[in-house]
């Protein structure tokens, strides 16, 4: 009937260095912890079988905290980008990858960051007419704030008259004539965006069956994913995630956040598809504002690196208010993506004047540039701090020059945050950024970036402990979507949901620590990864 485990590091993570010699599971639940030898003759009737873990290190189930499923997937089956060190690079995988489409079929790429190239021009279409000039082109920025097209996706959508009316909240770079360059910011994306056909339930599906996997091999047992309004309808997308999971039995614990353009169709689905221990509906997203590769990320300040903008602002304040007023009505906390300092000013107006009722908790996304007075704020109200710290690997330094030195004092301060005692989750952001959470702990603990062969280290005072940065991906992601009680740590009473190493993660060298290997990934109490199979 159950399980008793034993033979490794057990690390339960309820406080610092914390183990157990042994536990029981059953039912996929942890039923105790202890002596092995006590388990054994407590539950002796009732073991059925006897898992060694040979001296591995067992830790409460990794979860992402905010990433895009759907879009990971897509990023394993669609064309990847995020390798590109060069404008050339790009130009010579998107020639390879049109080469085996069907003709006329749109070509979608996905990643490409100009911060890796040594020449930073972004790209025009027509450089992209010389390569595919007979079907629509799109390329997503890495950040998916931006994207780069082709005239024959602009011709498709409508784009190229100068009559064209950019949207509240977006950019349609243009030329010197006023012609369209192709790039297009934010809410512009929309208007080539909603050109593209439909993919189909079947697409979805590939997209997280092969998402689902990758998390598997690197530990992941759950997500909280934001997909459900860029794919189609709002069914099929949670269609999608309904067959694979709860039907395929692709065992996932799969945290929902809703869009707030389809947060209506919420009770309709309820009626039909209850939820479960594997899919449940989260907070309703909103999009306070742009990114910072694309300078549309809002600041209290000009950009230090192109004064004439301080960024875009997604919605006005009085607008930001009514949409988490809509999201209240609904009985729904919010989640706010938030990287620039007044955005994240103006989430916490909205907030404010909409108080959380019940036992949810109100997440701002990002968080990345704050300042002391909005620290002080946030950790008055009921809110989670859903961090990237990937993104400090990443960022820098480039992000110096472009908010300027003089303001990044309580930027990607994640020890200030944790110091203050407001509370933070872990994720990756995926695509955005790799979906490997040693990736965002590696970060968080040395505040470097594995490529930089300096081991340049920024903001070093800012730098969590290894057992801070388990702890966003761990106890953090818990407590965002209100699981304390029963995930995030190894406790009787919780969820057998375990991320298994072969190496002690509190005994790895910092630099080491993004090469570690899973073992085992293990989701209510079955093993859906094996390293040794």
């Amino acid at each position: 009937m159950g399980k008793l485990w034993f033979g490794g590091k057990i690390y339960t993570m309820q406080l610092e260095g914390d183990m157990a010699e042994a536990l029981y599971t059953e039912n996929g639940k942890i039923i105790d912890l202890g002596d092995k030898s006590n388990l054994e003759a407590t539950y002796k009737q009732r073991i059925t079988e006897r898992i060694d873990l040979k001296g591995k290190t067992m830790l409460p189930g990794f979860v992402d905290s905010h990433m895009h499923l759907i879009g990971h997937g897509e990023s394993l089956i669609r064309l990847d980008l995020s390798e590109c060190t060069s404008k050339n690079q790009v130009f010579e995988a998107l020639v390879r990858y049109a080469e085996l489409l069907k003709d006329k079929e749109w070509i979608i790429g996905e990643g490409w960051n100009e911060n890796l190239w040594d020449n930073q021009e972004i790209i025009h279409r027509k450089e992209l007419d010389l390569l595919v000039p007979d079907r629509p082109v799109i390329l997503k920025r890495v950040c998916r704030h931006a994207l780069a097209s082709n005239t024959a996706a602009l011709e498709r959508a409508g784009i190229l008259s100068s009559a064209v009316v950019c949207p509240p909240g977006g950019v349609i770079e243009r030329d010197e004539n006023g012609t369209p360059t192709g790039i297009l910011k934010d809410q512009a994306q929309d208007l080539l965006l909603s050109a593209v056909p439909d993919v189909s339930e079947e697409y979805l599906k590939t997209a997280l069956r092969s998402a689902i996997k990758s998390s598997y091999k690197l530990g992941l047992t759950g997500v909280h994913t934001e997909d459900m309004n860029y794919y189609g309808s709002f069914s099929q997308t949670y269609g999608a995630f309904h067959k694979v999971i709860e039907e395929e039995g692709y065992r996932f614990r799969a945290h929902l956040l809703i869009h707030h353009e389809v947060a209506h169709q919420i009770e309709f689905v309820k009626e039909t598809n209850a939820s479960s221990a594997w899919l449940e509906f989260g907070p309703v997203k909103i999009f306070a504002d742009g990114a910072l590769g694309g300078r549309t990320a809002l600041l209290s300040h000009p950009y230090a690196d192109a004064p004439e903008t301080h960024g875009v602002a997604i919605y006005t304040l009085a607008q930001l208010k009514a949409l988490v007023g809509k999201a209240r009505s609904l009985g729904r906390a919010v989640a706010i993506h938030t990287i620039g300092d007044l955005a994240f000013e103006y989430a916490l107006d909205a907030i404010e004047a909409n108080p959380l009722k019940g036992n949810l908790r109100d997440r701002l996304i990002h968080a990345q540039i704050l300042r002391k007075d909005l620290i002080d704020r946030a950790k008055q109200l009921p809110i989670v701090l859903d961090i990237q710290p990937r993104f400090t690997a990443t960022d820098f330094p480039w992000v110096i020059d472009r908010i300027g030195r003089d303001n990044m004092e309580f930027c990607y301060a994640w020890k200030t945050l944790l110091d203050e005692g407001v509370p933070c989750a872990g994720g990756s952001d995926a695509p955005i950024e790799p979906v490997n959470p040693l990736l965002g702990i590696h970060a968080a603990v040395t505040r470097t970036n594995l490529s930089d062969p300096d081991k340049i280290a920024y903001y070093i005072d800012q730098a969590l402990t290894v057992y801070e940065a388990v702890s966003l991906f761990t106890k953090g992601s818990a407590y965002a979507a209100s699981h304390e009680n029963f995930r995030g740590q190894i406790k009787p009473g919780f969820d057998a949901d375990f991320t298994i190493f072969y190496d002690d993660i509190f005994e790895t060298a910092p630099d080491d620590l993004a090469d570690l290997k899973v073992a085992k990934t293990v989701i209510g109490e079955s093993t859906v990864y094996d390293g040794d199979n």
